[in-house]
């Protein structure tokens, strides 16, 4: 078999250093585990270095994988400039960046504070620009890399309570796109990968509200929350060079709840 077309290689990231930001728990933890599974050197990140250095001892250990943590402000252009190039000094130059972090908060739109907003755009939006841009100097000057942008089904539609997220998730799509406007030349491939509902430690108490549960089984077509393992899949496929000529797409991985009204 052609190795141009050998699955083995199209999807293989062995030895491939991976950043994820927002990792030490939720659906970034998850990421990151299938990151690691796949054989890449994962790093780690989030705010609590407990919290981070217990995620990737965690890992470290279930899957006896080459695990690294970092710590920074992804809304702090100075922390984040340092924080890449920490891991770039003392890990190695960073072939898949994956911008997970962000934050959630909700009120109606009338009474939703400005600071809330200032919060959620600076934790969701900027700071994708903020780490891609970093991130994406490194990998133009040696020639090639893959950043995924985590979006969101808010990235398209909208629910009450949470205008500002969702401005936040749309302006990922469009961050994606001009990313990929600008890099696809230096051989960097920008996509974002939009999740729906998923069961996670920090969607619990939504799952646990049989009325809003019962909403989600009823506008998702495939009947059911998704459980984060099913994210993976599709993250390899964006981070391997079976998407090589995949770039400034936005992947729903939402159980058909954008396909259907």
């Amino acid at each position: 078999m052609p190795d141009h077309v050998n699955p083995h290689r199209l999807f293989d990231i062995r030895g491939k250093t991976a950043l994820v930001t927002g990792s030490s728990r939720g659906i970034g933890k998850a990421l990151a585990e299938g990151l690691g599974a796949a054989g890449a050197r994962v790093v780690v990140h989030g705010r609590d270095a407990d919290v981070a250095r217990s995620t990737a001892a965690e890992l470290r250990e279930r899957l006896d994988a080459d695990v690294h943590v970092v710590t920074f402000d992804v809304t702090d252009p100075r922390q984040v400039a340092e924080g890449i190039d920490e891991i770039e000094r003392d890990v190695a130059p960073i072939d898949i960046l994956v911008n997970n972090a962000g934050i959630q908060r909700r009120a109606p739109f009338l009474d939703f504070p400005v600071e809330d907003w200032n919060a959620i755009v600076a934790s969701n939006l900027t700071s994708a620009f903020l780490v891609g841009q970093r991130v994406a100097r490194g990998m133009a000057a040696r020639g090639g890399g893959k950043i995924v942008n985590i979006g969101s089904v808010q990235s398209r539609l909208g629910r009450p309570g949470i205008a500002p997220y969702a401005a936040s998730k749309g302006g990922i799509v469009m961050l994606t796109r001009g990313m990929c406007a600008d890099l696809a030349g230096s051989s960097i491939q920008v996509n974002a990968l939009a999740p729906g509902y998923f069961a996670t430690e920090l969607t619990k108490a939504l799952v646990d509200d049989e009325a809003f549960s019962a909403w989600v089984r009823g506008r998702t077509p495939a009947g059911r929350w998704g459980s984060v393992d099913e994210l993976v899949g599709t993250l390899l496929y964006l981070v391997s060079p079976a998407s090589d000529f995949v770039n400034g797409q936005i992947i729903y991985v939402d159980g058909g709840m954008t396909a259907v009204v």
